[in-house]
């Protein structure tokens, strides 16, 4: 099993994405990636910060 410090995300700041669970919040942007942790700045929905770990965005 892998260290959980190590995970990578493979999204990038300026991806475009949405989120699988919550379509009603639009696109959004990614800002920033570190680690497992992804904030994305959604259209209906602001800034959210997600874990890449449980959710996996969808590039659009």
């Amino acid at each position: 099993m892998s260290d959980p410090d190590t995970f990578r995300s493979f999204l990038e700041p300026g991806q475009w994405v949405t989120h699988p669970d919550h379509p009603e919040w639009g696109t959004g942007q990614v800002q920033s990636a570190i680690g497992s942790r992804v904030t994305v700045n959604f259209e209906h929905m602001g800034k959210v910060t997600i874990d890449a770990r449980v959710v996996t965005l969808v590039i659009c």
